[in-house]
């Protein structure tokens, strides 16, 4: 009787100052939005499968992770020499797509409050839902992965480790979910608040005539009613690297404002 000889398992090579998860053990999820992509994920079947990339992602293996319009790509060092190169892609929504659901969030105080705010409404995914166009990437043709690793099973662990890190992302600031549908953050609020400020009549309200000012010349500079208090406006802690201009710096190739954020955050009690 031969002795079949099996070679031990492969280990990636380490990786120094690579991206590893915050979480050390638990969910991954820490708020609705990114609990919201598990569930999905894990409705489509990549749930358990989430699990084969957890050590990779807190081992720090995903050596850059990067999130474009429709497209989530990274490299992922495995036990080759080369770091495997791992997409995942889902639809982006066009112009005419953004112009709609541009048109409902501005068209409600409460969702582009929340957004002007740097919130994510609860109930946000609603109304992409309202206009047939999905906010999490439901079924799962919706999602196209890739990874140049030479693992058949798809997901394999490069790519599971990827949606790992990104469920983290997304916790870290929730526009990354739109950016990955096509809309960047600046230019979202920057419509959202330019359809606010519209100096146009809302419609069913028309516009008052004033007093002429030859009549109310005597009471013309008194105050007309009390002043009633306000408290500053909410922000968040981070709103003020969204005001810093491009410094051009990189730390690893991600932008000094981007590593800076999570402090930020602690800062300001996570919000």
């Amino acid at each position: 009787m031969s002795d079949w000889y099996f070679p031990p398992p492969s280990r990636p090579r380490p990786v120094e100052g690579g991206l590893k998860a915050r979480s050390t053990r638990g969910k991954i999820s820490q708020t609705w939005w990114s609990g919201r992509f598990v569930a999905v994920l894990e409705g489509i079947g990549l749930g358990n499968r989430l699990q084969r990339g957890r050590s990779y992602a807190r081992r720090g293996q995903v050596i850059s992770l990067n999130v474009d319009a429709g497209l989530v790509s990274a490299l992922v060092q495995g036990s080759r020499a080369r770091p495997y190169r791992v997409r995942i892609g889902v639809t982006a929504y066009g112009k005419a797509e953004w112009a709609k659901l541009e048109g409902a969030l501005a068209g409600d105080a409460w969702y582009a409050a929340k957004l002007l705010a740097g919130e994510m409404p609860e109930d946000i995914e609603e109304v992409f839902a309202g206009l047939g166009l999905p906010l999490f990437p439901a079924p799962a043709g919706d999602l196209s992965m890739d990874c140049s690793c030479p693992d058949r099973e798809v997901p394999c662990k490069h790519i599971a480790a990827v949606f790992y890190l990104l469920a983290e992302a997304f916790d870290s600031d929730p526009f990354t979910i739109l950016t990955w549908r096509g809309r960047e953050r600046e230019e979202l609020l920057a419509n959202l608040q330019a359809a606010r400020s519209d100096g146009r009549p809302a419609a069913g309200h028309a516009e008052h005539a004033g007093v002429p000012l030859t009549d109310c010349l005597d009471s013309y500079f008194r105050m007309q009613a009390g002043i009633p208090p306000s408290a500053p406006p909410a922000t968040s802690s981070t709103a003020i690297l969204d005001q810093v201009p491009p410094l051009g710096l990189t730390v690893r190739g991600r932008p000094l404002t981007e590593l800076l954020r999570p402090a930020y955050q602690a800062f300001g009690g996570g919000q």
